[in-house]
């Protein structure tokens, strides 16, 4: 009787005493978290007005590079920094908390901080003096 009853016991502690640790409702709001960060990239490639030309995004953190490609040996291709710094610490990245909206101006756009409406001037260009990242 003894020996049932401490297998019952050790059967509740493996069995009942785990499932404490997450309500269903945690674990529900943690898989929606899950399925939205998923559903936003991390990388997103923006077109600007030159054919050649793309902005590539980091969403979590508002990091961006200036994106060349060709199709002849003589064209550039590679990229270029935009910012390479983080604009928030990096325990509030989140997948897609940035975007960016162009300009009428071919070389500028707006990158907003979707969280806490922040926007950011950017400015792309081939010369490295001319390019920038300004906050509003």
């Amino acid at each position: 009787m003894v020996t049932r009853n401490l297998i019952l016991i050790t059967l509740l502690i493996l069995f009942v005493l785990p499932s404490k640790g997450q309500t269903p409702q945690s674990i529900i709001s943690n898989t929606k978290q899950l399925e939205k960060q998923i559903e936003s990239p991390i990388y997103r490639l923006f077109p600007t007005e030159n054919y050649w030309t793309f902005i590539k995004l980091d969403t979590r953190n508002g990091k961006m590079w200036q994106v060349h490609f060709t199709i002849s040996a003589e064209g550039y291709e590679g990229e270029l920094v935009l910012n390479s710094d983080s604009l928030v610490m990096m325990t509030e990245e989140v997948n897609g908390r940035f975007t960016l909206y162009p300009t009428k101006n071919t070389y500028n756009f707006l990158l907003l901080d979707q969280m806490n409406g922040k926007t950011y001037q950017v400015q792309w260009n081939s010369d490295k003096e001319k390019r920038f990242v300004s906050r509003i």
